[in-house]
Protein backbone atom coordinates (compact mmCIF):
# COMPACT_ATOMS: atom_id res chain seq x y z
CA UNK A 1 0.00 0.00 0.00
CA UNK A 2 1.18 3.68 -0.83
CA UNK A 3 0.51 6.98 -1.68
CA UNK A 4 0.53 7.92 -5.23
CA UNK A 5 0.45 11.44 -6.52
CA UNK A 6 -1.39 11.46 -9.53
CA UNK A 7 -4.04 8.74 -10.81
CA UNK A 8 -3.35 10.62 -14.25
CA UNK A 9 -0.05 7.78 -15.25
CA UNK A 10 -3.08 5.26 -15.07
CA UNK A 11 -5.63 6.25 -17.17
CA UNK A 12 -6.22 6.61 -20.52
CA UNK A 13 -7.30 10.00 -20.75
CA UNK A 14 -4.26 11.15 -18.68
CA UNK A 15 -5.88 13.27 -15.93
CA UNK A 16 -6.82 13.25 -12.67
CA UNK A 17 -5.33 13.82 -9.16
CA UNK A 18 -3.66 11.58 -6.07
CA UNK A 19 -4.91 9.15 -4.38
CA UNK A 20 -4.80 8.33 -0.65
CA UNK A 21 -4.23 5.03 -0.97
CA UNK A 22 -2.78 2.93 -3.67
CA UNK A 23 -3.25 -1.11 -3.46
CA UNK A 24 -1.79 -3.33 -6.13
CA UNK A 25 -3.79 -6.89 -6.73
CA UNK A 26 -1.78 -9.31 -8.65
CA UNK A 27 -4.33 -11.80 -8.17
CA UNK A 28 -8.15 -12.89 -7.58
CA UNK A 29 -7.29 -13.84 -3.61
CA UNK A 30 -5.33 -10.69 -3.36
CA UNK A 31 -7.91 -8.37 -4.80
CA UNK A 32 -10.62 -10.49 -2.59
CA UNK A 33 -8.91 -9.18 0.14
CA UNK A 34 -8.19 -5.81 -0.51
CA UNK A 35 -11.81 -5.40 -1.20
CA UNK A 36 -12.80 -6.96 1.79
CA UNK A 37 -10.57 -4.85 4.01
CA UNK A 38 -11.50 -1.57 2.34
CA UNK A 39 -15.03 -2.43 3.10
CA UNK A 40 -14.50 -3.42 6.75
CA UNK A 41 -12.71 -0.39 7.41
CA UNK A 42 -15.07 1.71 5.48
CA UNK A 43 -12.97 3.78 3.38
CA UNK A 44 -13.79 4.78 0.15
CA UNK A 45 -12.53 2.40 -2.93
CA UNK A 46 -12.15 2.65 -6.10
CA UNK A 47 -11.20 -0.17 -8.24
CA UNK A 48 -8.94 0.34 -11.43
CA UNK A 49 -8.41 -1.39 -14.27
CA UNK A 50 -6.45 -0.08 -17.38
CA UNK A 51 -7.82 3.56 -16.72
CA UNK A 52 -9.64 3.36 -20.41
CA UNK A 53 -13.39 3.63 -18.88
CA UNK A 54 -13.18 6.37 -16.35
CA UNK A 55 -12.79 9.91 -15.93
CA UNK A 56 -10.88 11.01 -12.43
CA UNK A 57 -11.03 14.90 -11.37
CA UNK A 58 -8.31 16.99 -10.52
CA UNK A 59 -8.74 16.73 -6.82
CA UNK A 60 -7.67 12.67 -7.04
CA UNK A 61 -9.64 10.31 -4.87
CA UNK A 62 -10.19 10.19 -1.44
CA UNK A 63 -9.73 6.32 -0.38
CA UNK A 64 -8.22 3.44 -1.46
CA UNK A 65 -7.60 2.72 -4.80
CA UNK A 66 -7.16 -0.45 -5.89
CA UNK A 67 -5.34 -1.63 -9.09
CA UNK A 68 -6.45 -4.84 -10.75
CA UNK A 69 -3.64 -6.78 -11.93
CA UNK A 70 -4.44 -10.34 -12.08
CA UNK A 71 -3.46 -12.70 -14.57
CA UNK A 72 -4.19 -15.72 -16.43
CA UNK A 73 -6.27 -17.80 -19.46
CA UNK A 74 -7.43 -21.17 -18.86
CA UNK A 75 -8.59 -23.15 -21.55
CA UNK A 76 -10.75 -26.13 -21.90
CA UNK A 77 -10.96 -27.43 -25.51
CA UNK A 78 -13.57 -30.06 -27.03
CA UNK A 79 -14.33 -30.75 -30.38
CA UNK A 80 -18.21 -30.42 -30.79
CA UNK A 81 -18.54 -27.32 -27.58
CA UNK A 82 -15.59 -25.20 -29.06
CA UNK A 83 -13.18 -23.55 -26.27
CA UNK A 84 -14.25 -22.83 -22.91
CA UNK A 85 -12.24 -19.78 -21.94
CA UNK A 86 -12.04 -18.37 -18.52
CA UNK A 87 -9.96 -15.24 -18.17
CA UNK A 88 -8.55 -13.19 -15.28
CA UNK A 89 -10.23 -10.13 -14.39
CA UNK A 90 -6.54 -8.05 -15.04
CA UNK A 91 -5.73 -9.33 -18.44
CA UNK A 92 -5.34 -6.65 -20.93
CA UNK A 93 -8.48 -7.54 -23.29
CA UNK A 94 -7.08 -6.76 -26.68
CA UNK A 95 -4.13 -9.52 -25.50
CA UNK A 96 -6.95 -11.64 -25.08
CA UNK A 97 -8.40 -10.98 -28.14
CA UNK A 98 -5.34 -11.49 -30.24
CA UNK A 99 -5.04 -14.81 -28.02
CA UNK A 100 -8.02 -16.16 -29.38
CA UNK A 101 -7.72 -15.42 -32.61
CA UNK A 102 -3.80 -16.88 -32.58
CA UNK A 103 -5.80 -20.02 -31.22
CA UNK A 104 -8.49 -20.33 -33.99
CA UNK A 105 -11.40 -18.94 -31.39
CA UNK A 106 -14.03 -17.41 -33.06
CA UNK A 107 -16.06 -15.01 -32.08
CA UNK A 108 -13.80 -11.87 -30.40
CA UNK A 109 -12.04 -10.66 -33.40
CA UNK A 110 -14.37 -7.58 -34.31
CA UNK A 111 -13.06 -6.17 -30.43
CA UNK A 112 -9.75 -6.01 -31.68
CA UNK A 113 -7.86 -2.74 -29.78
CA UNK A 114 -10.36 -2.02 -27.34
CA UNK A 115 -8.07 -1.00 -24.10
CA UNK A 116 -9.02 -1.84 -21.09
CA UNK A 117 -8.84 -5.33 -19.32
CA UNK A 118 -11.18 -7.88 -19.15
CA UNK A 119 -13.19 -7.70 -15.97
CA UNK A 120 -14.29 -4.18 -17.73
CA UNK A 121 -16.09 -6.08 -20.75
CA UNK A 122 -19.11 -7.32 -18.48
CA UNK A 123 -20.08 -4.25 -16.80
CA UNK A 124 -20.66 -2.36 -19.89
CA UNK A 125 -21.05 -5.33 -22.13
CA UNK A 126 -18.07 -3.94 -24.18
CA UNK A 127 -19.37 -3.71 -27.87
CA UNK A 128 -17.80 -2.56 -31.47
CA UNK A 129 -18.50 -3.55 -35.15
CA UNK A 130 -21.21 -5.15 -34.49
CA UNK A 131 -20.40 -7.19 -32.16
CA UNK A 132 -21.09 -7.30 -28.09
CA UNK A 133 -18.75 -9.37 -25.02
CA UNK A 134 -22.68 -10.76 -24.67
CA UNK A 135 -22.58 -12.42 -27.59
CA UNK A 136 -20.03 -15.27 -26.22
CA UNK A 137 -20.21 -14.51 -22.47
CA UNK A 138 -21.28 -17.85 -20.48
CA UNK A 139 -20.41 -17.03 -17.19
CA UNK A 140 -18.90 -14.12 -15.10
CA UNK A 141 -17.56 -14.96 -11.24
CA UNK A 142 -17.82 -12.12 -8.77
CA UNK A 143 -17.44 -10.80 -5.32
CA UNK A 144 -20.54 -9.41 -3.77
CA UNK A 145 -19.38 -6.19 -1.60
CA UNK A 146 -23.21 -6.26 -0.47
CA UNK A 147 -22.36 -9.54 1.34
CA UNK A 148 -19.04 -10.23 1.02
CA UNK A 149 -19.69 -13.79 -0.84
CA UNK A 150 -18.80 -14.92 -3.98
CA UNK A 151 -21.53 -15.61 -6.95
CA UNK A 152 -21.13 -16.61 -10.73
CA UNK A 153 -23.76 -15.54 -12.93
CA UNK A 154 -24.58 -16.89 -15.94
CA UNK A 155 -24.75 -14.97 -19.32
CA UNK A 156 -28.86 -15.12 -19.07
CA UNK A 157 -28.19 -13.51 -15.52
CA UNK A 158 -26.39 -10.78 -16.63
CA UNK A 159 -29.29 -8.16 -17.64
CA UNK A 160 -27.12 -7.28 -20.84
CA UNK A 161 -28.25 -4.01 -23.10
CA UNK A 162 -26.74 -1.94 -24.65
CA UNK A 163 -23.44 -0.69 -23.04
CA UNK A 164 -25.45 -1.70 -19.89
CA UNK A 165 -25.56 -4.76 -17.39
CA UNK A 166 -26.61 -5.60 -14.02
CA UNK A 167 -22.87 -4.92 -12.72
CA UNK A 168 -23.37 -1.43 -14.22
CA UNK A 169 -26.80 -1.12 -12.93
CA UNK A 170 -25.68 -1.70 -9.49
CA UNK A 171 -22.19 0.38 -9.32
CA UNK A 172 -20.51 -0.67 -6.38
CA UNK A 173 -21.54 -4.03 -5.51
CA UNK A 174 -19.92 -6.55 -7.53
CA UNK A 175 -16.53 -6.85 -8.24
CA UNK A 176 -15.79 -9.06 -11.72
CA UNK A 177 -13.04 -11.38 -10.51
CA UNK A 178 -13.14 -13.54 -14.11
CA UNK A 179 -14.88 -14.16 -17.29
CA UNK A 180 -15.93 -17.07 -19.51
CA UNK A 181 -16.14 -17.29 -23.01
CA UNK A 182 -17.63 -20.09 -24.91
CA UNK A 183 -15.98 -19.76 -28.42
CA UNK A 184 -16.21 -21.84 -31.40
CA UNK A 185 -13.16 -23.45 -32.93
CA UNK A 186 -12.31 -22.69 -36.45
CA UNK A 187 -10.00 -19.94 -38.96
CA UNK A 188 -12.93 -18.41 -39.86
CA UNK A 189 -14.75 -15.31 -38.70
CA UNK A 190 -17.84 -14.97 -36.93
CA UNK A 191 -20.55 -13.34 -38.90
CA UNK A 192 -19.58 -9.66 -40.04
CA UNK A 193 -22.69 -7.72 -39.10
CA UNK A 194 -21.44 -3.99 -39.82
CA UNK A 195 -21.29 -2.45 -42.68
CA UNK A 196 -17.95 -0.42 -42.64
CA UNK A 197 -16.03 -3.46 -41.54
CA UNK A 198 -17.83 -5.67 -43.99
CA UNK A 199 -17.00 -3.36 -46.99
CA UNK A 200 -13.57 -3.27 -45.47
CA UNK A 201 -12.62 -6.63 -45.87
CA UNK A 202 -14.63 -6.67 -49.13
CA UNK A 203 -17.38 -9.41 -48.13
CA UNK A 204 -21.76 -8.82 -47.18
CA UNK A 205 -23.14 -8.50 -44.03
CA UNK A 206 -24.14 -11.70 -42.37
CA UNK A 207 -21.02 -13.72 -44.32
CA UNK A 208 -17.47 -14.35 -42.57
CA UNK A 209 -13.96 -13.85 -43.08
CA UNK A 210 -10.41 -15.02 -42.17
CA UNK A 211 -10.42 -14.23 -38.52
CA UNK A 212 -6.82 -13.03 -38.90
CA UNK A 213 -8.33 -10.49 -41.80
CA UNK A 214 -11.05 -9.46 -39.10
CA UNK A 215 -8.69 -8.49 -36.64
CA UNK A 216 -5.99 -6.07 -38.92
CA UNK A 217 -9.31 -5.14 -40.13
CA UNK A 218 -10.89 -3.61 -37.25
CA UNK A 219 -7.30 -2.65 -36.06
CA UNK A 220 -6.95 -0.71 -39.22
CA UNK A 221 -10.53 1.24 -38.89
CA UNK A 222 -9.96 2.18 -34.86
CA UNK A 223 -6.28 3.59 -35.92
CA UNK A 224 -7.87 5.55 -38.48
CA UNK A 225 -10.44 6.61 -35.69
CA UNK A 226 -7.58 7.23 -33.06
CA UNK A 227 -8.94 4.66 -30.87
CA UNK A 228 -6.12 2.39 -30.67
CA UNK A 229 -3.81 3.82 -28.17
CA UNK A 230 -0.49 5.35 -29.09
CA UNK A 231 1.96 7.66 -26.84
CA UNK A 232 2.68 9.92 -29.71
CA UNK A 233 -0.88 10.60 -30.81
CA UNK A 234 -3.18 12.80 -28.85
CA UNK A 235 -6.15 11.40 -30.84
CA UNK A 236 -5.39 8.92 -28.68
CA UNK A 237 -5.29 10.26 -25.09
CA UNK A 238 -9.04 9.75 -24.27
CA UNK A 239 -11.69 7.26 -22.88
CA UNK A 240 -13.04 6.14 -26.26
CA UNK A 241 -15.89 7.19 -27.34
CA UNK A 242 -17.06 9.67 -24.41
CA UNK A 243 -21.21 9.72 -24.81
CA UNK A 244 -23.19 6.44 -25.86
CA UNK A 245 -25.48 6.33 -28.96
CA UNK A 246 -28.77 7.81 -27.65
CA UNK A 247 -32.09 5.27 -27.79
CA UNK A 248 -34.66 7.28 -28.18
CA UNK A 249 -38.33 6.38 -28.70
CA UNK A 250 -40.30 6.44 -32.31
CA UNK A 251 -41.83 9.77 -31.18
CA UNK A 252 -38.10 11.54 -30.33
CA UNK A 253 -36.35 9.82 -32.90
CA UNK A 254 -39.28 11.15 -35.46
CA UNK A 255 -38.17 14.62 -34.53
CA UNK A 256 -34.46 14.36 -36.15
CA UNK A 257 -33.77 15.40 -39.55
CA UNK A 258 -34.86 12.90 -42.27
CA UNK A 259 -31.17 12.05 -42.69
CA UNK A 260 -30.22 11.14 -39.52
CA UNK A 261 -29.25 7.54 -38.80
CA UNK A 262 -32.06 5.22 -37.30
CA UNK A 263 -31.21 1.86 -35.99
CA UNK A 264 -34.46 -0.19 -34.79
CA UNK A 265 -34.31 -2.11 -31.74
CA UNK A 266 -35.72 -5.32 -30.67
CA UNK A 267 -37.68 -3.64 -28.12
CA UNK A 268 -39.61 -1.02 -30.51
CA UNK A 269 -36.70 1.80 -29.78
CA UNK A 270 -35.14 3.56 -31.77
CA UNK A 271 -30.97 4.09 -31.46
CA UNK A 272 -29.51 7.07 -33.62
CA UNK A 273 -25.91 7.91 -33.79
CA UNK A 274 -23.97 10.39 -31.38
CA UNK A 275 -21.38 11.10 -33.63
CA UNK A 276 -23.47 12.67 -35.97
CA UNK A 277 -25.62 14.54 -33.72
CA UNK A 278 -22.82 16.28 -32.32
CA UNK A 279 -21.18 16.71 -36.14
CA UNK A 280 -24.56 17.79 -37.29
CA UNK A 281 -24.85 20.29 -34.01
CA UNK A 282 -21.61 22.00 -35.28
CA UNK A 283 -18.90 20.68 -33.35
CA UNK A 284 -16.22 19.29 -35.75
CA UNK A 285 -13.31 16.86 -35.70
CA UNK A 286 -10.88 18.97 -33.68
CA UNK A 287 -13.57 21.19 -31.82
CA UNK A 288 -12.06 22.97 -28.41
CA UNK A 289 -8.63 23.96 -30.39
CA UNK A 290 -9.63 27.55 -29.85
CA UNK A 291 -11.54 27.80 -26.89
CA UNK A 292 -9.52 28.53 -23.98
CA UNK A 293 -5.75 27.10 -23.90
CA UNK A 294 -7.46 24.25 -26.24
CA UNK A 295 -5.67 21.67 -23.73
CA UNK A 296 -8.89 19.26 -24.43
CA UNK A 297 -10.38 18.86 -28.00
CA UNK A 298 -12.55 16.34 -29.79
CA UNK A 299 -10.34 13.99 -31.49
CA UNK A 300 -9.35 15.16 -35.06
CA UNK A 301 -10.15 11.73 -36.52
CA UNK A 302 -13.30 11.41 -34.57
CA UNK A 303 -16.17 13.69 -33.07
CA UNK A 304 -16.69 11.25 -30.33
CA UNK A 305 -14.09 10.89 -28.70
CA UNK A 306 -12.35 13.83 -26.21
CA UNK A 307 -8.79 14.42 -25.81
CA UNK A 308 -6.09 15.41 -23.55
CA UNK A 309 -3.65 17.65 -25.95
CA UNK A 310 -0.96 17.01 -23.25
CA UNK A 311 -1.55 19.59 -20.88
CA UNK A 312 -5.17 19.10 -20.42
CA UNK A 313 -7.00 18.70 -16.81
CA UNK A 314 -10.12 16.74 -16.06
CA UNK A 315 -11.56 20.10 -15.52
CA UNK A 316 -10.99 21.07 -19.51
CA UNK A 317 -12.46 17.51 -20.08
CA UNK A 318 -15.41 17.99 -18.34
CA UNK A 319 -16.02 21.76 -19.39
CA UNK A 320 -15.51 20.59 -23.32
CA UNK A 321 -18.01 17.40 -22.43
CA UNK A 322 -20.60 20.17 -21.18
CA UNK A 323 -20.46 22.27 -24.35
CA UNK A 324 -20.78 19.48 -26.78
CA UNK A 325 -23.67 17.87 -24.89
CA UNK A 326 -25.34 21.25 -24.23
CA UNK A 327 -24.95 22.35 -27.82
CA UNK A 328 -26.67 18.60 -29.13
CA UNK A 329 -29.77 19.74 -26.62
CA UNK A 330 -30.14 22.86 -27.99
CA UNK A 331 -30.16 21.81 -31.93
CA UNK A 332 -31.75 18.04 -31.52
CA UNK A 333 -33.37 17.87 -28.27
CA UNK A 334 -31.40 14.88 -27.39
CA UNK A 335 -29.09 15.00 -23.92
CA UNK A 336 -26.09 13.11 -24.48
CA UNK A 337 -25.12 10.27 -22.07
CA UNK A 338 -21.20 9.84 -20.73
CA UNK A 339 -19.72 6.25 -21.44
CA UNK A 340 -17.01 6.97 -19.20
CA UNK A 341 -17.30 6.66 -15.49
CA UNK A 342 -17.00 9.91 -13.70
CA UNK A 343 -14.75 10.20 -10.26
CA UNK A 344 -15.42 13.08 -8.41
CA UNK A 345 -16.81 14.91 -10.80
CA UNK A 346 -19.62 15.60 -13.41
CA UNK A 347 -21.56 16.87 -16.16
Amino acid sequence: MTEVDTLARFTTLRVGGPATKFVVASTEQELIDAVRAADAAGEQTLLLGGGSNVLIADEGFDGTVIMIRTRGIDAEIDACSGAFVTIAAGEPWDHVVAHSVAQGWVGLEALSGIPGLTGATPIQNVGAYGAEVSQTLARVRTLDRSTGELKTFTAAECGFGYRWSKFKAEPGRWVVLSVTFQLPLGEMSAPIRYAELARSLGVEVGERADADAVREAVLDLRRGKGMVLDEADHDTWSAGSFFTNPILSVEVADTLPERAPRFPTADGLVKTSAAWLIDNAGFSKGFGADLGAGRATLSTKHTLALTNRGEATATDVVELARTVRAGVQERFGVTLVPEPVLIGCAL
